[in-house]
């Protein structure tokens, strides 16, 4: 399965602090946004992923995260020159995909729970074993602000609205997808909005019309933050930094995934962590081979 994170878009609803940097690569906390949804990506077992952004932000990208070497994985970029939809995505990342699966997440989302890996690896597992496409459901409070889905007993989905005035789920519909190697295919023929945007709705859409879109809950102790907003990401930084201050282990440690994932070895881990020997990131990286 390969990846893509999409980190495009002007973040206008964070001006001025994305006039002249890209909003993923502003700081949540100790890291910056981006490293959150890699992680998630990590996580699932994805070693190979693309990552999409505006020509003005691509070189820092390249400059923060390298090629991924180091991280045992492969990191490559492509500029999508003007905002074209979610569902563009998929053809500029054709080559990439290639001829496997692929999971999109979208740069600003942020997930965290324990039971998240496993969630991700049955998303991988369903999706290896039976084709389609997987969303996510999150429960909310007031699900009018969101993409809805509603489904069945069986996780099949019987619809996805944009934003309804009377949902008839609870379940917010967040920034992170799973498809099958048809999803090239589809996007292609997908015919651009009212807003000239090729909608990741559309493909789902098609999916849905074929029975075979699945939905994966996000349940109690699971959290998914919304970092669109400066509020969101106040609010995203004090819940890494309270996690983090309470249970001394580090969310989205993109080096201690890689390790636990097996991408790299013990070795690799303590240079990475010498490296950085000066800051309390790599003192927290070294702390991992010695307990």
């Amino acid at each position: 399965m390969k990846g893509i994170i999409l980190a495009g878009g002007k973040g206008t609803r964070l001006y001025p602090m994305t006039k002249a940097v890209s909003k993923q690569l502003l700081p949540i906390y100790d890291k910056p946004l981006i490293y959150y949804p890699l992680s998630i990506l990590l996580l699932a077992g994805i070693r190979e992923i693309l990552i999409i952004s505006t020509p003005h932000d691509i070189g820092n990208y390249e400059e923060l995260l390298g090629d991924g070497k180091a991280l045992g994985i492969e990191l490559t970029y492509k500029i999508q020159s003007e905002p074209r939809g979610l569902a563009d995505a998929f053809l500029l990342g054709e080559e990439h995909i290639g001829d496997d699966s692929v999971c999109l997440i979208l740069g600003d989302n942020l997930f965290y729970g324990q039971s998240l890996t496993a969630i991700l690896d049955e998303a991988v597992r369903q999706l290896t074993e039976n084709g389609g496409a997987i969303v996510f459901g999150y429960p909310v409070k007031d699900a009018r602000s969101y993409g809805v889905v509603e489904f069945d007993d069986f996780k099949n989905v019987i619809s996805i609205e944009e934003k309804p005035e009377y949902p008839k789920s609870k379940y917010a519909v967040p920034g992170l997808y799973f498809y099958d190697n048809d999803v090239v295919r589809v996007a292609k023929g997908v015919l651009p909005s009212a807003r000239g945007e090729i909608e990741i709705t559309s493909v789902n859409n098609d999916y849905l019309a074929r029975g075979t879109l699945k939905v994966q809950l996000l349940g109690r102790g699971m959290a998914w933050l919304d970092t669109g907003s400066p509020d969101g990401m106040l609010k995203a930084a004090e819940f890494v930094e309270a996690v983090q201050a309470r249970q001394g282990f580090y969310i989205s440690c993109l080096e201690e995934i890689a390790w636990r994932r097996g991408f790299i070895d013990d070795e690799q881990l303590r240079a990475l962590g010498e490296g950085l020997s000066m800051t309390e990131y790599g003192q927290y990286l070294l702390s991992l081979l010695e307990n």
